[in-house]
């Protein structure tokens, strides 16, 4: 379930809030992304996957919300794990890590067209 959100990493691109399937994340009067329904949060890492600033953090309990230090979880190495153990972005080409996420794109697409929009969340912030 997504949990944090490191706003001095967050260049603002608002990708995580275009990709996330079920309209968790809403951007704030700041212009970044924040999180606006953590209860519908389905754990599927896109915004991870899409954040090339590693300014999310989504952890794997996908039942419950619990608590954490962010600067624990800064410190850890964890934010852009994801995209890195993915072979994502600039990890595409590092022999250890095999990209077989390009196989989902289509679904992906398909998942943010279906998707409907939050009703109280949504601030027009889906830029397809």
């Amino acid at each position: 379930m997504i949990e944090l959100i490191f706003s001095e990493r967050c260049t603002g691109c608002t990708r995580c809030v275009t990709v996330c399937p079920s309209n968790v994340l809403a951007l704030g009067d700041d212009g970044k992304p924040r999180i606006a329904d953590q209860a519908a949060c389905q754990t599927c890492f896109m915004c991870e996957l899409y954040c090339h600033s590693d300014a999310l953090y989504v952890h794997p309990d996908c039942e419950q919300a619990v608590s954490l230090d962010p600067a624990r979880i800064l410190a850890s190495g964890l934010p852009g794990q994801y995209r890195r153990d993915s072979g994502w972005d600039e990890w595409a080409a590092e022999p250890r890590y095999t990209n077989q996420h390009w196989r989902m794109e289509s679904i992906f697409a398909l998942a943010r067209e279906l998707a409907p929009p939050s009703p109280s969340t949504d601030t027009g912030a889906r830029h397809e």
